[in-house]
């Protein structure tokens, strides 16, 4: 080791998991990268094939040099601000292990207060067996996959005008064995649906950060995350007004659009549903952090 550079060969002492993640913690804290340890943890786990507690099970067992290189090309790729989960390609998301890629959003936590409030709704509104669910841009999957895991009586429909983000979504579904659980079609939004409708409920995660608020975002966004599924417009609206005034044609009497929406988009979001005239009841509900999250809208 020379400063924060990492030999592959000449050292008189070879590489072990404990040595080598001591110097990567260091070395990420040293570029300011966010969790240097389970950084360093998640990226050497991931290059020799093992779990994180294998680390630490097998602590003292030296690194063979491709094995040395593997993880060097991961640090290099992390300390240029490409997100964990597109190096190691996977994301954890109610408890469900997705493949994800720069085809497709990195499911947030704060996301999974959407799944929690779809569910809280049907419980407390549809307590019969089953029903229609659409989603519209579904990206990886995760909302609609994390539904069809908790609610196998149900039918789900989901939509994505990407191509390659409905190929991944297909395939976190058969990986987590839904496969037959979700009909995934390439559609602009409603385009492709008109023919399935009446839904019970249209829930949608749709991109809502304002265009000029982009590129001030964490590199890791801004710079990896695709563009499609973050820029909401101008003012960050132009899904979620498209969705609230299109959703009532296909939804059945009484059923319900929900929608995560951006902290401080609650106001503006609750207007459009009051011009659309379609909703009767409309409900908000926060994240994790307090946070303005959830909206439900009830058609009338």
């Amino acid at each position: 080791m020379s400063g924060n550079r990492l030999k592959e060969s000449g050292s008189s002492k070879p590489w072990t998991i404990l040595t080598l993640l001591r110097w990567a913690t260091g070395y990420f804290t040293s570029k300011d990268v966010d969790s240097p340890r389970s950084t360093a943890e998640i990226l050497l786990a991931h290059a020799l094939g093992a779990r994180r507690i294998d680390l630490y099970l097998r602590y003292d067992q030296p690194l063979k040099q491709n094995e040395l290189a593997q993880f060097k090309h991961l640090v290099q790729r992390r300390i240029q601000n490409e997100p964990i989960s597109y190096i190691t390609g996977t994301k954890e998301f109610w408890s469900l292990r997705l493949t994800v890629g720069p085809q497709v959003l990195i499911p947030r936590p704060e996301t999974e207060c959407l799944v929690e409030q779809v569910l809280a709704g049907i419980k407390n509104d549809q307590p019969r067996q089953g029903g229609d669910l659409l989603e519209l841009g579904t990206g990886s999957g995760a909302v609609v996959l994390a539904l069809a895991k908790e609610l196998p009586n149900w039918r789900f429909r989901a939509v994505d005008q990407s191509p390659a983000a409905i190929a991944i979504a297909r395939q976190n579904a058969i990986a987590n064995g839904l496969g037959n659980a979700v009909s995934f079609w390439v559609s602009d939004w409603l385009a492709a649906v008109n023919a399935c409708y009446p839904f019970d409920l249209v829930v949608s995660n749709p991109p809502y950060i304002p265009t000029a608020d982009i590129e001030a975002l964490q590199p890791e966004i801004s710079r990896f995350e695709p563009r499609l599924a973050l820029d909401g417009g101008k003012d960050g609206l132009q899904a979620i007004n498209q969705i609230i005034f299109s959703a009532p044609d296909i939804l059945k009497s009484s059923g319900a659009l929900f929608l995560e929406i951006g902290y401080d988009q609650a106001a503006a979001v609750r207007e459009l549903a009051r011009e659309s005239g379609a909703y009767g009841q409309v409900e908000l509900f926060q994240d994790y952090s307090f946070k303005d999250r959830v909206i439900r809208m009830v058609v009338k």
